[in-house]
């Protein structure tokens, strides 16, 4: 497979940082959902605050990995997808295709939020709510002009709206050796244990670590998201605009590349540091803030409590125990927006893993692209996506809570896969001043054999079990 070579063209200067926002706004959405309302949570529920160190870690190394991502398509404004296909042909496309539709054919994220939403809202039925909210989904993304445009402005408005009540509630409800062990647990000391409790369960930890962040191939979507925010060479590149609503854009597969001199490694490194800024104040320090925030909420609610509970039931007694202590429709406040967080994060799901599906398959199919197949390509991967979730349900996959950890075991195993790939891409493929510094290099492999032992150990708990 031959690709277009790279065209030389100049790195313009960068924006203001605010007109810079948003592809971490989608980054953070993603994590959101399950890391930060369901797992972390969970796992402080059932074994204390001890553990919090491993939120931090988590959505830490995420960090680190996401900006490589970023570093491929800010110098070359094309994705990691079309740099690893230069360089290792049509397994590639085939690898990512396959890498994305199987973790995320499971219809966890939208089940757990169906089931706290109708709980919330008193009435409905989680599984017919769920069917109803992905065939919404699917509408909402595909009436909405511009694809990127819709997931920003919805992860926004979730943001601004969503967001600031649990984290309000979280603190309110707080105590002092609430925070006391909060403090303790983010250093890794637990009240009987350091870093792991006896009985941990593996699958849980590692589902936690993983969606600290956006988890799996979800976090190559910010390739796609900072080339069509137009950060760096990726200005003019062109975005997925509805076959419906939109306006036809031409869209650029491959890209382009710049003189380096003084002058160009100035530019660059001001998008680099700008970059960094973005994504380590929206993505890294409000997914710190929500998950510590939501994790001390579950052990001032629901420690020790969790007995019998199966599921996603520890929030609905977790939510039971808030309208206690404040009122009853506070509670139940909280699961409807929790509810419609997941929804959310559902919809930045679908919305990524199209996108990734569709530019995969146009690489797959390179001497035919054109650029208006490439809407094509993410409309209908998008309703074959949600038609496989449907089928997952009819087939009678139903529990929340083991559909997301079955998720999160795959997407370990390919994000271990993929940040070995870009470690290579960007030490291989772009110029050696605008590599990764050593330093970024040990923290990415440390990711990699952190993330490789769990899945292990997991893998060993399952069989052994």
């Amino acid at each position: 497979m031959e690709i277009t070579p790279l065209k030389r063209s100049i790195l313009a200067e960068p924006p203001s940082f605010w007109r810079m926002v948003g592809p971490s706004i989608i980054l953070l959405g993603l994590g959101l959902g399950i890391g930060e309302l369901i797992l972390w949570p969970y796992l402080t529920a059932n074994y204390g605050l001890g553990i919090i160190w491993g939120a931090v870690a988590g959505i830490t190394g995420q960090w680190f990995i996401n900006l490589e991502i970023s570093r491929y398509t800010l110098v070359t404004g094309e994705s990691v997808f079309v740099g690893l296909a230069r360089k290792l042909g049509k397994i590639i496309p085939l690898w990512f295709i396959v890498s994305t539709i199987v973790p995320w054919m499971w219809p966890g994220i939208v089940l757990a939020g169906a089931r706290l939403f109708t709980v919330g809202m008193g009435w409905g039925n989680a599984e017919t709510v769920g069917v109803v909210v992905l065939l919404v989904i699917g509408m909402i993304l595909s009436l909405g002009p511009v694809l990127y445009g819709t997931q920003e402005k919805l992860e926004k408005i979730l943001l601004i709206c969503g967001l600031p009540f649990v984290l309000g509630l979280a603190w309110w409800l707080s105590t002092k050796n609430g925070v006391t062990n909060l403090a303790l647990g983010l250093i890794g000391k637990g009240e009987d244990y350091w870093f792991f409790p006896v009985g941990l369960q593996v699958s849980a930890f590692l589902g936690a670590i993983v969606f600290s962040g956006a988890g799996g191939n979800l976090n190559l979507g910010q390739s796609q998201n900072i080339k069509e925010k137009g950060y760096g060479m990726g200005h003019g590149s062109g975005r997925i605009t509805s076959l419906l609503t939109g306006k036809n854009e031409e869209i650029r597969l491959t890209g382009k590349d710049f003189e380096i001199n003084s002058g160009s490694l100035k530019v660059f490194f001001k998008w680099w540091k700008l970059s960094n800024l973005e994504q380590g104040l929206i993505f890294w320090m409000t997914g710190v803030i929500a998950m510590i925030s939501l994790s001390l909420l579950a052990y001032e609610t629901i420690y020790h409590k969790t007995g019998g509970l199966k599921g996603v039931d520890f929030v609905i007694a977790e939510a039971e125990i808030i309208g206690h202590y404040t009122s009853q429709i506070i509670g139940k406040i909280f699961l409807v927006v929790l509810g419609l967080m997941l929804f959310a994060t559902q919809l930045s799901v679908l919305g990524t893993t199209g996108k990734i599906l569709a530019e995969n398959w146009a690489i797959l199919n390179f001497e035919k692209f054109e650029s208006k197949k490439l809407p094509k390509y993410f409309y209908r991967l998008l309703w074959g996506q949600i038609g496989l979730m449907l089928l997952v349900l009819a087939l009678g996959f139903k529990e929340p809570l083991q559909l997301v950890l079955v998720s999160a075991v795959l997407n370990a195993w390919t994000m271990v896969i993929y940040s070995v790939l870009i470690l290579w891409l960007n030490s291989t493929a772009l110029h050696p001043k605008l590599r990764p510094a050593a330093w970024r290099k040990v923290v990415i492999a440390g990711m990699i054999i952190f993330l490789s032992v769990f899945g292990i150990l997991t893998l060993s708990q399952t069989w052994g079990g």
